[in-house]
């Protein structure tokens, strides 16, 4: 399903994110589900270029979709994947169970990533792929993709003008003709 649709704001995805909790979506890793709805997301916007990140802890498991059909789908309407494996291969301490309180019992679990379809779909949509093991490698690799990803636009530039000059301009008629008024009416003197 998709948390949060295209958008710059990002207090509204910290917002989302943050209501996310273990059990909300079934268990599994539906890689060719979720990256074809990103697809589905990105095919029709005009932007020159046109990108899904596919980030992973895990393998195939789930979904209708397979991985290799979501990223053909993807070359197709010109959409380039990074894909990025995250996390520990081997076993890695994962929430398990939820209690009624809303705490989370962890437990060990046996993570593997499949690096070579990762390598794949990437390879096949003009993306590539990245290997991240914490949070330090996983920024630089969004500032490998950013640096990729760089497009060159046409910079347009508008500027706003306002005329202030008739305030002024009747202001000072108003004087004048106040001026003339006193000058010629109320002090007027007679020789």
């Amino acid at each position: 399903f998709t948390q949060c649709p295209l958008t710059t704001d990002h207090a509204v995805i910290k917002n989302l994110f943050s209501a996310i909790r273990t059990g909300m979506v079934k268990d599994g890793t539906a890689i060719g589900n979720g990256l074809a709805t990103a697809v589905t997301r990105v095919k029709d916007s005009k932007a020159k270029s046109k990108v899904v990140i596919l980030l992973t802890d895990g393998v195939n498991n789930q979904g209708s979709v397979a991985p290799l059909t979501a990223a053909e789908i993807a070359k197709a309407f010109g959409v380039r994947v990074y894909t990025i494996g995250v996390g520990t291969i081997g076993k890695a301490l994962a929430p398990v169970a939820m209690y009624p309180d809303g705490s989370y019992q962890y437990g060990y679990v046996y993570v593997n990533i499949d690096e070579k379809s990762l390598g794949e779909i990437a390879s096949m949509t003009g993306g590539k792929y990245f290997r991240a093991t914490d949070n330090e490698k996983l920024k630089n690799v969004y500032k490998e993709i950013d640096r990729l990803e760089k497009t060159i636009f046409e910079e347009k530039n508008f500027t706003n003008k306002a005329e202030h000059f008739l305030p002024f301009a009747v202001s000072a008629a108003l004087l004048l003709l106040l001026e003339f008024l006193l000058k010629n009416i109320t002090f007027r003197s007679t020789p």
